[in-house]
């Protein structure tokens, strides 16, 4: 008895040293990969801005006035982001949070659960990437579009974002920079709350569902909801035509519970 009750023992403890192992694994392996986008990020800082045309284009005398004049309607990729949108065309922008790990690509897909389950090269991979969803437009002056990502144990992707919980660090990081693949961003922070996503027919304040107000009444329900379930009053006021992004990442405090980061663009 005595022996088998140690066989079972150490099963268990075997098991147990295999999850921890496979976890530690996994979280360098998406470590190595975070640094590896940093790097190809920072090292094309000081390139020059890229044409987004993907067709060889022929000599400017060449060119008809029309396809003149659309060449110049097209805005040029920021260098830093140019060689990571070759790896994946996906990419949406750049999110970087001070304070904090969230410092990564966001990435914009039709299929609304890929990137839950796969990485920015698209492997399969449990941290995911940060994204937004097919309705989200992050490249138009739309009012709001969602940010996605897992609230992951060892702090990486938004597993750091509530932070946030606490006043005194949204005081000491009252904004954080999103920018798109052809301009850079700045975001004040307006709201932060926890939520929970509801069933469709409940008829609550659901601020994922938001994306364009169409009239001031439509900007005004949202605002005046996400500030009276903030944590805190951060004293930043939005008014019509303001755009906002939202950050949004899974809580615990309730069945299928949301923790958000509500921020206007400033710049």
């Amino acid at each position: 008895m005595i022996r088998l009750i140690r066989m079972v023992l150490l099963i268990i403890m075997i098991v147990c040293l295999i999850q921890i192992g496979r976890a530690y694994y996994l979280s360098l392996q998406h470590r190595a990969q975070q640094k590896e986008l940093e790097e190809f990020s920072e090292a094309a800082k000081e390139a020059e801005p890229v044409q987004t045309r993907e067709t060889d284009q022929p000599l400017k005398e060449e060119l008809s006035m029309d396809e003149t004049e659309q060449e110049k309607k097209e805005p040029a990729l920021l260098a830093q982001y140019a060689a990571l949108y070759e790896k994946n065309k996906d990419m949406a922008g750049w999110l970087k949070v001070e304070g904090t790990r969230i410092d990564y690509p966001v990435v914009r897909s039709m299929d609304q659960e890929y990137y839950l389950h796969h990485n920015f090269y698209g492997d399969e991979d449990k941290y995911g990437c940060l994204f937004v969803k097919d309705i989200a437009d992050v490249n138009t002056p739309g009012t709001n579009f969602v940010i996605y990502g897992h609230n992951m144990k060892d702090g990486a992707m938004f597993g750091e974002l509530d932070l946030y919980q606490k006043e005194a660090f949204w005081k000491e990081h009252p904004s954080f920079s999103f920018d798109t693949l052809y301009e850079e961003r700045t975001y004040e922070i307006v709201a932060v709350f926890f939520s929970q996503i509801y069933e469709k027919d409940e008829e609550v304040f659901k601020y994922y569902e938001f994306y364009e107000a169409k009239t001031p009444e439509e900007f005004m329900t949202f605002y005046e909801n996400i500030k009276e379930l903030s944590l805190y009053d951060t004293k930043v006021e939005a008014s019509y035509g303001d755009t906002f992004v939202t950050l949004s990442t899974c809580a615990y405090h309730v069945e299928d519970g949301r923790f958000v980061v509500v921020a206007k663009r400033r710049s």
